[in-house]
């Protein structure tokens, strides 16, 4: 009978047990949020280069005992809201470690993996933003009510009918790599959500579920509340698609091929598809000046492809 040996020397037996707790940090991700904590007396830093700089030895000694370490942001203004909810002195570190829980706890985070703080830093604004993206359209959907003549949740009937559009959406396009952006003009800023989608062959599209999952909420927020909105794909083809293509083997040494852009607008809570010229319009227009930009070398403007709509249902947005 094997048996497992056990550390029987206290300190040993505390240092295995620490790395299966783990850890959180919420960092000061800019200047401006740095300077807004350093009112506080006992918030230790001076500079922002060199809290960075504290952070990330912290982060790697923790990484290096084999600890699991979740980061967050830290928000200066919802921290100063989060001690005056709970009656805390926010002057003190106790009350900026309760902070950093509840950060770790609901907010946006990412798992340190040993990266530099300058790498972790983008996934974890970007992490925030979709996290924002997705309460933003969540709270819209819950305006969208019942349907007035079977009492269903519209709001699920909503994203029920988005998860069915980006799935038609995903079959017309076909095989390839696929960006696609849904832009709902929901507020200032716009709601705008990404998904990646790859698909070779007969396979199945491969998707990033958490992505997916915050998309058709933003798309099912248009659908529910009939919400002005569009959704732009770009497609990369796979090398292999142009292999045995007889006009690519006769001319060795051709350039890759084009990406092509593709267009979709919200109407009668669906997309539809838009005119070749209609996708160049849109997209080599600036969104904030209206002015016309450049296209894209190596990119080709396509019509947006026919996505079937389900059958009408009493209660469907």
């Amino acid at each position: 009978m094997t048996t497992t040996s056990r550390p029987t020397d206290p300190a040993a037996a505390r240092r295995s047990l620490r790395r299966e707790i783990p850890s959180a940090a919420a960092v000061l991700a800019d200047e401006r949020d740095f300077t807004a904590m350093r009112r506080y007396a006992s918030f230790p830093f001076d500079d922002h280069a060199g809290y960075l700089r504290q952070m990330e030895i912290l982060l790697r000694t923790l990484a290096g005992q084999g600890v699991l370490t979740t980061v967050g942001l830290f928000d200066p203004a919802a921290y100063a809201q989060y001690c005056a909810d709970r009656s805390l002195d926010p002057d003190r570190p106790d009350s900026r470690s309760r902070y950093t829980a509840e950060v770790a706890r609901t907010g946006a985070t990412v798992t340190y993996d040993g990266e530099p703080l300058t790498q972790l830093l983008p996934l974890l604004v970007a992490e925030a933003d979709r996290q924002a993206t997705w309460d933003r359209a969540t709270a819209l959907l819950t305006r969208a009510g019942r349907c007035e003549t079977c009492g269903a949740d519209l709001a699920h009937a909503a994203f029920t009918r988005a998860g069915q559009a980006v799935q038609g959406l995903l079959d017309a396009l076909g095989d390839g790599t696929h960006h696609l952006v849904c832009s709902i003009a929901a507020g200032d800023p716009p709601l705008l959500a990404v998904l990646h989608a790859g698909r070779g062959p007969g396979a199945r599209p491969r998707l990033d579920e958490h992505q997916a999952l915050i998309f058709c909420t933003v798309l099912a927020a248009g659908l529910a509340l009939r919400t002005p909105g569009g959704i732009v794909s770009r497609t990369t083809p796979d090398p292999g698609e142009t292999a045995h293509d007889p006009a690519t083997a006769a001319s060795r040494g051709a350039p890759p091929p084009r990406d092509t852009v593709r267009g979709w607008s919200l109407r009668d809570a669906w997309p539809h598809a838009l005119s070749a010229g209609e996708v160049f319009t849109a997209y080599c227009t600036d969104a904030d000046s209206g002015e016309p930009v450049p296209p894209e070398p190596g990119v080709s403007y396509a019509p947006g492809l026919p996505v079937t709509p389900p059958p009408d249902h009493p209660c469907h947005p």
